[in-house]
């Protein structure tokens, strides 16, 4: 499973990368099976024991990486106007590496900051409406079905769900115990994203009149207008859950066994009615804990496991109203400050992907073929059959100190069915869900390549022919 590959970076792996800074100065404990079982699925954590609170980078809380300091920003169901967008480029040429990293949750990470640039960073993203909480600011974790009102396909528009939810968030105290990878999903019934491992889910019904929450394997039906509350009642019965049992679990699915979340009494104590939900709701997933990470491509295809990936592939998206809108996706993930000004588009609205692209709406036809071209010229992957799309990569070398490799170098193009995502390390941080084709660095200069989920099986690489083997894996054969 061996492949030649390029003499390594010229960058040391260190033994260790720097770890966030943490005020509470704690110590996790953490007990894992293997992250993969026989089939290849992710192998479910070992009840987890932490004594410290979650240090999840933040907009304002950064971490050390080799490169320099690293943001992340939250951006509650990808929404951001033209002038947010601008502030994001300003941001990334005034403090960091003058690039966006788009992660797997459709948020976005700013690297390459310097020690000083805290506080001059937090006005500018405050002055931009992009720092509401600065308690809340890394529990806004929302993602939400990126096409959902503009292409007529689910059950309408969520706009309404995202303010709500995210002014109930950074409106109660209790909401900043929340781990920094608690994670909410706001499906428009089309099952895009139902199927990402959120902790807590809400999928709206036809009609609009109804929505379902899940929490776990559990799903009930409230009316939609109290959906974002049943949400919030779902988190706090997560919280106490949690503290009963004492692990320190972040997620639900680190609760230990026995410990679910009680969802009908929860939404009992907050005054919802709610019915039993069945029909119509997508199939409970138990994914990886995949880290909020960027620098991956939009995976081809149905490859997430309950989602429709191809729902939100590069092209242009036809509304019911007559307008357009576009879906792009830059290279690996991450995005210059002068390109992502060009993705302002004509509604003042773009939506940043889970699966780390952008949406622009609000063209007609014309213009939407003109700016897609433009675009494409700028070096966004603007078509499903780009040999880049579903390409993905972790940071590697030089910014990750535990990479053994210079995964964004080594990447390379190719079409197939699959996605591919390259990894600097064992870790694998922010790999795709479903099936996917693994190819990860070794300590000898080296690449492993495997398909994982459903179908998987290692892959035989022979000296000097990883591409081969890559575009093996991607189309299905061995």
């Amino acid at each position: 499973m061996l492949a030649a590959m390029p003499p390594p970076s010229s960058t040391p792996p260190n033994q260790g990368e720097p770890r966030i800074e943490d005020p509470l100065g704690a110590v996790v404990r953490e007990a894992r099976t293997p992250d993969r079982d026989a089939t290849g699925e992710p192998g479910r954590p070992a009840p987890v024991v932490r004594d410290r609170g979650d240090a999840c980078p933040g907009a304002l809380r950064l971490h050390t990486a080799d490169d320099g300091r690293l943001a992340r920003l939250r951006l509650p169901g990808g929404m951001l106007t033209n002038h947010q967008l601008d502030a994001l480029a300003t941001a990334a040429e005034r403090y960091g590496d003058g690039h966006l990293g788009i992660t797997s949750r459709g948020n976005a990470e700013l690297r390459g900051l310097g020690d000083s640039c805290g506080a001059g960073l937090a006005e500018l993203l405050r002055g931009a409406g992009l720092l509401p909480s600065e308690r809340h600011e890394r529990v806004r974790n929302i993602i939400a079905s990126p096409l959902a009102g503009l292409d007529g396909l689910g059950h309408g528009d969520l706009r309404p769900w995202l303010r709500e939810l995210d002014a109930l968030l950074c409106g109660r105290d209790w909401t900043a115990a929340l781990s920094g990878r608690f994670l909410f999903a706001l499906d428009d019934g089309r099952g895009d994203v139902a199927g990402l491992g959120a902790d807590v889910t809400l999928l709206a019904q036809p009609g609009g009149e109804t929505a379902v929450v899940r929490v776990g394997a559990s799903a009930l039906r409230v009316a939609a207008a109290d959906a974002c509350r049943a949400a919030l009642a779902a988190a706090h019965a997560f919280l106490a859950t949690a503290s009963a049992a004492g692990n320190g679990a972040w997620r639900v699915r680190e609760l230990p066994p026995g410990c679910a979340v009680d969802l009908a009494t929860a939404l009992e104590h907050a005054g919802i009615s709610a019915s039993p939900a069945t029909a119509d709701v997508p199939p409970v997933s138990t994914p990886a804990d995949i880290p909020d990470s960027a620098t991956a491509n939009t995976p081809a295809g149905p490859a997430i496991a309950n989602a429709s990936a191809a729902s939100a592939a590069p092209g242009i998206v036809a509304s019911p109203d007559g307008t357009y809108a576009l879906v792009v996706v830059p290279v690996l993930g991450r995005v210059g400050a002068r390109r992502l000004r060009a993705l302002a588009g004509p509604a003042g609205e773009i939506r940043v992907t889970p699966w780390r692209g952008f949406v622009v709406p609000g063209f007609d036809e014309r213009a939407a073929r003109e700016r897609l071209r433009e675009l494409g010229d700028a070096g966004f992957i603007t078509a499903p059959d780009s040999p880049w799309t579903g390409v993905g990569a972790c940071t590697g070398r030089p910014g990750c100190a535990k990479a053994l490799a210079d995964v964004r170098r080594d990447a390379l193009p190719g079409p197939g069915a699959l996605p591919v995502y390259w990894s600097g390390c064992e870790r694998r941080c922010g790999h795709p869900q479903g099936d996917w084709v693994d190819v990860t660095a070794t300590a000898d200069g080296h690449y492993t390549v495997a398909v994982r989920g459903a179908a998987a099986r290692e892959v035989p690489v022979a000296e000097g022919e990883l591409a081969e083997a890559v575009a093996r894996a991607r189309n299905g054969h061995t």
